[in-house]
């Protein structure tokens, strides 16, 4: 199952401090929008997103579709694919993408600890 490039989304209470703080562990801003209290940053590979008023809790995010630049893949497994995957192994969702669309989609669960999982498709 090829899930897409993989980033943790980081509920922040003050996303100037942790753009800062991130900063300094060698992160350098990858994309998003600072006025709208989000923010991507980037450490070789490693992708986070800072997230302040956004949603509670951290949450481990997929996107398929993409690689760790956030460049378009030729080849990938639609969301709605893996959906119906992880249904098939009787894993409840959280939320679920429209079976029947087509392009963005994104769907939610919790591993058994309850840390959320996000996959989420652009295109």
């Amino acid at each position: 199952m090829e899930l897409g490039a993989f980033s943790i989304s980081l509920a922040v209470s003050d996303i100037n401090t942790s753009k800062a703080f991130y900063e300094k562990l060698g992160f350098i801003e990858f994309g998003g929008d600072i006025s709208q209290n989000w923010l991507i940053m980037k450490n070789t590979e490693t992708v986070i997103g800072l997230f302040q008023g956004m949603f509670e809790g951290n949450i481990l995010t997929f996107n398929p579709g993409w690689d760790q630049n956030a460049k378009d893949l030729d080849s990938f497994t639609d969301v709605r694919d893996l959906q119906e995957q992880l249904k098939n192994q009787g894993i409840a969702l959280i939320s679920e993408v429209e079976e029947s669309s087509q392009g963005p989609g994104s769907f939610m669960l919790a591993d058994p600890d309850g840390n959320m999982i996000l996959v989420d498709q652009h295109r």
